[in-house]
């Protein structure tokens, strides 16, 4: 990085937290002003709330904490300076209030009330009409949804500050401010107060909008909002009926910074889906409580014709204890599905993923995701990842696939944030989908394996295809073409030149042997002719006696043989042959044992072929054509094969499935 490069310099770096820090300070200055001012002015707490001062002040001060803290952490994103904004604009509000009545009552200038009273008049509605909005519409990440009309809300926020700022009520009784409106321009605030309900609601969309285009990260997000507006209004309800207790509206009012706050630095904070669904249900069932309460006291009052009494309340308070526990259990389950998914349900579960398993694999995950709401998932086979839906977040959980008691993969799924390990129910769920899910992954992995034999079979197909042209072309076919001269040149020298035509004759039939053999070389080559003519047992003792020498003995031990299938037969041909043949040029072994047999007579599975010779082992075989060779023909056909040195020799031991055609 160039020394002019300031975009992360120190100073930088250091102006939004100093910056921050300031505003804070002055927000938290006038919130002490408007407490110990209204100490000094002497005003109850009736008349502090009636001047809007304890709830500007609670503003006032929950609002910068929120901003502060996140100007501190995140100073790009706007919503905390909105916040800090929003914050100071009350806070200057419950300042002033209280220095206007004190002036008031000591008998300060009246042009100086006048002007602290326009002050408090017109702070206060910038919040309202500017940046609580805002907020809205950028929060979390600070970028708009819909930037006209986030431009629009910016240019028609002085409306609001105009219509609160010219009231002709004054906050300070008996002192109005300057700027004061008398005239009749109700048609006017109809206009702003539509304007400032259609900005609400433009942020309640925008919201929404996010919610439904988000991922998993910017759904919690949006659900801590949710969670914070879900409690106050919790929270005003009881402030509705009880109209004396203003305190409930000083719980609620911190609700919605601190969600914002926490939501943008610590989302992942707590399972935020579980707490509310639990405020959700909780909050269904004291409402239903307490509407079938009403009901019932109602009813029994209407029935009984008289108000109730101690045994209508005995009845109702019965009733609701009966009715509360299935209630409850019902609710539960509905706030369970919508935050959770079916995963209390897992025959569902089982049900919905089965119906996408035409779809494949990544359709498969998709289902299980979106049947437990889940923010990840994925297939993974041999640390390969095979098919994935969704981001995957820091903590992860690994349910192994079996198929017939073998390992065939894993499926990993993320936790939903705030979760810190699997849950019992849907541990339980995964656990049931691990076997279809084992199924569809082996039936994959067959599918591939059964492609790419299909895709070596063409490639073996057409080398040996391009084999026999060649030694037809370049070895065969001049050879028959020559023959073809010598007898035309024969016969035409027969009777003019005997000695000659028979020189010809001579050549002609040394050619058509040559010919014989490569034509010889080329069916030995597709299958040995000995396997037909001796069976696997008998050509084997053929070319054994064929590689026999003084002081070399091979023995071949093959009775009882089923009837073989005819690759089975010419592999183990091949691997026999290559594996004696190593024994006779790279060994001193003195003697050879070839054993054939089958398992499991008369229902055989597997043919055996071991070659074992006693020429002294030491070290490990080199890697050649040979040992390739018969490891690749063992393979072909699903078997196994395995050779080296051993303490008392060498050893060849090869495995075919009888199965192979």
């Amino acid at each position: 990085m160039t020394p002019g490069d300031s975009a992360t310099s120190p100073t930088q770096a250091r102006w939004p937290v100093v910056l921050a820090a300031g505003l804070f300070g002055i927000a938290v200055a006038e919130v002490a002003v408007a407490v110990i001012g209204s100490a000094v002015a002497g005003m109850t707490w009736i008349e502090a709330w009636d001047h809007f001062v304890v709830t500007n002040a609670a503003m006032g001060l929950s609002f910068p904490i929120g901003g502060v803290l996140v100007a501190w952490h995140r100073p790009r994103n706007p919503v905390g300076w909105l916040l800090l904004a929003a914050g100071i604009g009350h806070a200057t509000t419950a300042a002033i209030v209280p220095l206007a009545e004190t002036g008031v009552r000591d008998g300060w200038p009246s042009g100086l009330i006048r002007t602290l009273v326009t002050v408090a008049s017109w702070a206060w509605p910038w919040s309202i009409g500017l940046c609580l909005p805002l907020i809205l519409q950028l929060f979390p990440d600070g970028r708009p949804v819909f930037r006209r009309l986030m431009w629009a809300t910016v240019v028609t926020s002085p409306l609001f500050a105009l219509e609160m700022g010219t009231s002709p009520d004054p906050v300070v009784a008996g002192i109005p401010g300057y700027l004061i409106i008398h005239a009749d321009l109700d048609p006017l605030w109809t206009a702003v107060e539509v304007r400032g309900l259609a900005a609400i609601a433009v942020g309640l969309v925008a919201l929404g909008v996010r919610y439904r285009r988000g991922d998993e990260r910017r759904r919690r997000q949006l659900l801590w909002l949710m969670q914070a507006v879900l409690l106050v209004l919790i929270v005003l309800v009881p402030w509705g009926v009880l109209q004396n207790a203003p305190v409930y509206v000083l719980l609620a009012i911190p609700l919605i910074p601190a969600a914002m706050t926490v939501a943008i630095l610590r989302h992942q904070l707590l399972d935020i889906r579980l707490v509310l669904s639990r405020t959700v249900l909780y909050a269904l069932l004291t409402a239903v409580v307490v509407a079938s309460y009403i009901g019932l006291v109602a009813l029994l009052d209407s029935v009984m014709r008289r108000e109730a009494g101690l045994g209508s309340s005995a009845a109702v308070t019965v009733l609701i204890a009966v009715g509360f526990n299935p209630v409850r259990v019902r609710l539960q389950r509905i706030v369970d599905r919508i935050v959770y998914g079916d995963r209390a349900d897992p025959v569902r579960v089982v049900s919905r993923v089965g119906a996408r398993l035409d779809t494949g694999l990544p359709g498969v995950l998709e289902a299980v995701r979106e049947a437990l709401r889940l923010p990840f998932a994925a297939l993974r086979t041999d640390d390969t990842e095979v098919a994935a839906c969704g981001a995957p977040p820091e903590l992860l959980h690994t349910i192994p696939l079996t198929y017939g008691g073998v390992r065939v993969g894993e499926m990993v799924i993320g936790l939903r944030a705030g979760e810190k390990r699997l849950g019992g129910p849907d541990r339980a769920v995964l656990e049931l989908l691990a076997a279809p899910l084992s199924v569809a992954v082996h039936a994959v992995a067959l599918s591939e394996q059964l492609q790419r034999s299909r895709e070596a079979l063409v490639v073996a197909r057409e080398e040996e295809r391009r084999r026999l042209r060649r030694d037809l072309h370049d070895g065969l076919g001049p050879v028959l073409t020559g023959v073809t001269f010598k007898a035309d040149a024969a016969g035409n020298l027969l009777a003019t030149d005997p000695g000659s035509a028979r020189a010809l004759l001579t050549e002609l039939r040394t050619e058509t042997a040559q010919a014989i053999d490569d034509i010889r070389r080329l069916v030995y080559d597709l299958r040995p002719p000995a396997l037909d003519d001796l069976g696997l047992a008998g050509a084997i003792r053929q070319r054994a006696a064929q590689l026999e020498r003084p002081g070399l003995t091979v023995r071949v031990e093959a009775t009882g043989l089923p009837a073989l299938p005819a690759a089975v037969e010419a592999a183990a041909y091949r691997i026999a042959v290559e594996a004696l043949t190593n024994a006779v040029r790279h060994s001193s072994a003195g003697r050879v044992r070839i054993r054939i047999h089958a398992d499991g007579q008369p229902a055989a599975h597997h043919l055996h072929v071991e070659v074992a010779d006693d020429g002294g082992g030491s070290g490990t075989w080199p890697p050649g054509v040979g040992m390739r060779s018969m490891r690749e023909r063992a393979a072909e056909l699903g078997g196994t094969c395995i050779a080296g040195p051993e303490p008392t020799g060498g050893r060849v031991t090869a495995t075919l499935p009888l199965g192979a055609k």
